[in-house]
């Protein structure tokens, strides 16, 4: 309780930390007027509100560093000028691994911009017609330690890559449309390696005009997004015309096993999550989960396992007239084309054991590109933002695994991410 209380006193110390509009800083030891210089020595600090990561500073070896800034609660465009003296390749995330973009790659002396929409929150959950006032029942030490930096509010970015090479940063509060995340470990950011979520890519396939909000959480279900006010919180940022996209289902099947419910109060608590949005003005969009990796070993044939779960969820959508995206019939045709041997590069390996629920980057990037398409195919208005580059998608011709490359963030855990 300790920790979580000085986490919310921290996040209602950055709602006040600022009072400027637009945030300028040159890192190349060139500041011009009105830009803030940032050196080697620059540390982040309650006192500082902006700097390197203690954990992680920029040095000379061009490794991959984070940069903070403590900022209000609020969706953030954020333009990076990127190159250097040196050829340079430079990979930005945000937050915990969110990607924004991916391998920028410059020649000596050459610069480019690029724009991304972040979006920060803390747990404080504001009073809204519906909603009272309080704040999400974070998970301790998870949340509260391993993942603070989602709930922070400071805006934290992960300067990545080969050579990575960052001359300045500008950041500047704006109002466009968000589009809310909320599921199960399969959706949420996971910390560190070998683990990744489709929510994590989800970010990197929009053009910087949307701000996409992942509150999903490791191990949960509609039933403990509404116990630990995660739906409050969202309902209490939602603005009208904004998107809410819902995937749980893994974890909701073990209440059969417990006796605590079934795919009917699956059901009840899925048409509860639609009405609040709803409500609010909101737009809801109803996901079916993912498939895991489950091969029959004679057939070779991918064995289903949550389609009841799947079957649910569509019928809720199709009674209440919501969009749908068939995230497992999609998956079901992209493990068919990998097949049982390739599939595994979707999964990652850890203590020599392949987690064939949960993904890795290749994995990730996959799904987040599925969830895209079915943004376009159910004509849900947000598919409208999603970047013009990202061709042709098809679950039975997904992005070869040999030829995918993503810079790995620093940090490894051999914790596996709640659920299953």
């Amino acid at each position: 309780m300790k920790r979580y209380a000085a986490l919310l006193a921290t996040c209602l110390l950055a709602q006040t930390a600022w009072s400027a509009e637009t945030w300028r800083f040159a890192f190349d030891g060139q500041a011009a007027a009105g830009e803030t210089a940032v050196s080697a020595d620059t540390l982040y600090s309650r006192d500082k509100t902006y700097g390197y990561e203690p954990a992680a500073p920029a040095n000379a070896a061009r490794q991959p560093f984070f940069f903070s800034v403590a900022l209000p609660e609020g969706n953030y465009r954020v333009t990076a000028t990127l190159g250097g003296p040196e050829p340079s390749d430079t990979t930005v995330k945000a937050e915990l691994r969110r990607l924004m973009f991916d391998r920028l790659q410059l020649p000596a002396h050459a610069s480019a911009t690029r724009s991304f929409i972040v979006n920060i929150r803390t747990p404080v959950i504001a009073a809204v017609p519906g909603v009272e006032p309080g704040a999400v029942n974070l998970k301790s030490p998870r949340e509260t330690v391993e993942e603070a930096w989602a709930w922070d509010g400071r805006l934290t970015l992960e300067i990545n890559g080969d050579r990575p090479a960052l001359r300045r940063l500008t950041i500047e509060p704006v109002q466009v449309p968000t589009i809310f995340l909320l599921g199960d470990s399969t959706v949420a950011d996971q910390s560190q390696e070998p683990y990744a979520s489709w929510g994590q890519m989800f970010t990197a396939l929009f053009k910087p005009t949307v701000a996409v909000s992942n509150h999903a959480e490791s191990g949960e279900t509609y039933r403990d997004s509404l116990a630990r006010r995660r739906i409050d919180k969202i309902l209490s940022m939602l603005r009208p015309g904004d998107t809410v996209l819902m995937q749980f289902g893994h974890n909701d099947q073990k209440q059969q096993k417990d006796g605590s419910g079934n795919a009917q109060t699956y059901k009840a608590e899925l048409r509860t999550h639609a009405e609040r949005i709803l409500a609010r003005g909101g737009v809801p969009v109803v996901l079916s989960s993912m498939e895991r990796r489950n091969f029959d070993v004679q057939t070779g044939q991918l064995k289903p396992s949550l389609l009841e779960y799947a079957d649910a969820a569509r019928a809720v959508a199709t009674d209440m007239k919501l969009a749908f995206i068939d995230l497992n019939g999609m998956s079901r045709q992209l493990y068919a084309a990998l097949g049982a041997e390739r599939s595994q590069a979707m999964h990652p390996v850890n203590d020599g054991r392949l987690d064939n629920t949960h993904h890795n980057n290749y994995g990730a990037m996959q799904l987040a590109r599925l969830v895209a398409q079915g943004l376009r195919d159910a004509h849900v208005p947000a598919a409208g933002e999603l970047r013009d580059d990202l061709g042709p998608i098809d679950p039975a011709r997904p992005q070869p695994p040999e030829h995918f490359k993503l810079a790995a963030s620093p940090g490894f855990t051999h914790q596996r991410p709640l659920g299953d």
